[in-house]
Parts: C-alpha cells; sequence; structure tokens
C-alpha cells in the first residue's frame, strides 16, 4: 500500500478549514426531516403556502373545511353550534355544495342526522377523512412542488468557508 504525507501546514489548514464550515444535510436527510402534515397544519407559513398551492390546484375546499372543523370544534356556546353545524353542512357536505368536500354518503347521511342536536365532534369523522386524503394526496404533492421547494430554500443551510 502506498503512504501518502502530507506536510503538516496543510493538515492544519484543512482542518482550520473544516471547523469554518457549515454542513447542509443530506438529501437523504431531507427526505426524513420534510414536515408532515401535521407539521404543516401547525406553522402559520406552511400553512399559507399550502393552501395557496390547494387553491391552485382547486381543491383549496379540503384544508377550508378541516380548518372550520378546528374552529367548529372550540365552539363554547351550545345556542351557536346548530347555525355554525348548519353552515358547514351548506357549504362543505351537502350534495352540490359550492365547496363541496370528498366523503362517501353514509358520513354524509350521518352528519345530516346529527343537525337537529349538533355535538363539538359531529364533523370528526368528516374531517378524518379529509385530513387522510390530504395527507396521502396532497400534502405529498405539495412538497415536491416548486413553491415548498422556494420556501424550504429560503430555510436551508448551505455549505460556507
Amino acid at each position: 500500500m502506498p503512504q501518502f504525507s502530507f506536510p503538516k501546514i496543510c493538515l492544519y489548514k484543512i482542518k482550520d478549514l473544516i471547523k469554518h464550515v457549515k454542513r447542509s444535510r443530506s438529501s437523504l436527510t431531507d427526505q426524513k426531516l420534510q414536515p408532515t402534515l401535521k407539521d404543516l397544519l401547525q406553522n402559520k407559513v406552511y400553512l399559507a403556502a399550502f393552501h395557496s398551492y390547494l387553491q391552485s390546484e382547486f381543491s383549496d375546499e379540503n384544508i377550508e373545511f378541516w380548518l372550520i372543523c378546528e374552529n367548529f370544534r372550540a365552539t363554547a356556546s351550545q345556542e351557536n353550534l346548530q347555525p355554525k353545524a348548519r353552515r358547514i353542512y351548506k357549504e362543505f357536505i351537502r350534495p352540490s355544495a359550492r365547496k363541496e368536500i370528498n366523503v362517501d354518503h353514509y358520513i354524509r347521511e350521518e352528519i345530516k342526522k346529527s343537525l337537529e342536536k349538533p355535538g363539538t365532534r359531529c364533523f370528526d369523522e368528516a374531517q378524518r377523512h379529509v385530513y387522510l386524503l390530504m395527507e396521502r394526496d396532497s400534502c405529498p404533492r405539495f412538497l415536491q412542488s416548486d413553491a415548498y421547494m422556494r420556501l424550504n430554500q429560503k430555510s436551508r443551510t448551505i455549505w460556507c468557508i
């Protein structure tokens, strides 16, 4: 085996340079560190970007429904529940609604029945269904989109000496 010998001065320079280098994450690590849908929904910047992305795909009704359900669940007054529930049903659940979400007939009928005396959890099944749709379909596409790449590029660490 040949032995390489470097002058000591060269090794010291290299060690000194290495100390001052900021390392970026490898692409493999970046994939593991990509945000989940839960992360996107909890971060205002990512949420706004995700919402804009869904608008560009004409599927923003999903995120809007999820957000309005979160707001509905936080409703404290029992007398406000029924009017809010009826508005949500009319806008998102009813067949041919303006922003109709993709839920099955069974979920739709259960919500319709619950409108007489709605509880804060009456939209949970539909919200869970929409969340899974976004998690499996919209979120992965968003994470591969130019919009996310530009947003992510701003916070990425690069090699610098």
